[in-house]
């Protein structure tokens, strides 16, 4: 397929740049992937149009205050640095702007700094020195890494917008958005009506959000990112099937998540490691049955996972009617539910 085939109905003036309040008031459009008209709901919905003995999964990693603001030791030249990968033994990957030579030493603080110990076209690497827990530091000056369509500056309150209720581990540059929505009285109603709660991790890196540059989509080469999908999850998975429950996904790294740990032979089992899965038109699912995700940038990968689960012309003609009714688009936007 080419590129332009994921140009999709889009109004720029729709991006929101703060969550609904409380989150399960965003708005959810209901699309049956095999016809029929659209439905308009919220989120608070969400328990009634799922079924008991239905599985929710969800992404439990945890977004890092990972924007950190350091200065060139040279010469005090202020740098943008977002911490992306920790590698160990105080090593990261970084993502810089600009031109940066290996050695050059970047001040984070009185005490600690980064030297730059590789730096080409894919990637920056960092070591870390002054004896500074890096983790620590992002939770004390660090800010969090709002994507760039968001035209205005973090604030404090972004640390507890951006992060969703399931957050457990440190090590995302990007919430999984879809997880945003959902609040302590939305999984009592869900836990009410007999539909469970498992949980992945997929650590969101810089491969979700790689630009697809190619014309043919089927040349794009996702990035690896670090995943983990427990014995206990696939024993829950494989209960819910076997009793004729739906796996419903709470966003594209949920579903990529799941759908790795049955790349090689179609039956889901235990996921440790990292995948480069690209879900575009023509993957077939063995895992989910359904999918809550956000609305999504165009010509992203993120979209094309959504398309090959909806069909493109379906999901056209949802973001047309989404367009039109006004919905609130990408990370702190409304939501779709999509059976």
């Amino acid at each position: 397929m080419r590129l332009s085939d994921f140009d999709f109905p889009f109004d720029s003036t729709l991006i929101a740049s703060r969550p609904a309040k409380p989150p399960d008031r965003a708005r959810l459009l209901v699309m049956d992937r095999h016809g029929g008209s659209f439905h308009h709901y919220s989120m608070a919905d969400l328990p009634s149009l799922l079924k008991a003995g239905d599985l929710v999964v969800v992404n439990d990693t945890k977004v890092m205050a990972a924007r950190i603001q350091g200065r060139v030791h040279q010469n005090g030249k202020p740098v943008d640095m977002l911490f992306v990968r920790d590698l160990g033994l105080d090593v990261w990957d970084v993502m810089l702007k600009g031109r940066f030579p290996v050695g050059l030493v970047i001040d984070i603080n009185a005490q600690t700094r980064a030297v730059i110990l590789e730096r080409n076209r894919e990637q920056t690497r960092v070591r870390i020195e002054g004896g500074t827990n890096m983790y620590d530091l992002m939770r004390e000056i660090g800010t969090m890494p709002l994507p760039p369509y968001i035209k205005r500056a973090p604030t404090i309150e972004d640390r507890e917008w951006y992060q969703t209720m399931f957050a457990r581990v440190e090590g995302a540059i990007a919430a999984p958005t879809a997880g945003l929505h959902f609040t302590e009285h939305l999984l009592a109603e869900l836990s009410q009506r007999g539909i469970r709660i498992a949980t992945v991790t997929l650590h969101v890196g810089p491969g979700t959000f790689r630009p697809v540059t190619v014309d043919r989509i089927e040349e794009h080469q996702m990035a690896a990112e670090a995943t983990e999908v427990s014995e206990k999850t696939v024993d829950v998975i494989r209960e819910t099937q076997a009793n004729g429950g739906r796996i419903i996904a709470i966003g594209t790294t949920v579903t990529r998540a799941l759908e790795s740990a049955a790349r090689d032979t179609g039956v889901i089992q235990p996921f440790y490691g990292p995948t480069d899965l690209f879900i575009r038109p023509g993957f077939s699912f063995h895992v989910i049955n359904a999918l809550l995700t956000n609305f999504h940038l165009p010509r992203t990968t993120l979209l094309m996972l959504v398309s090959a689960l909806a069909g493109v012309d379906r999901l056209r003609d949802a973001y047309a009617e989404a367009v039109s009714a006004r919905y609130r688009f990408y990370s702190y936007g409304d939501a779709m539910l999509i059976r």
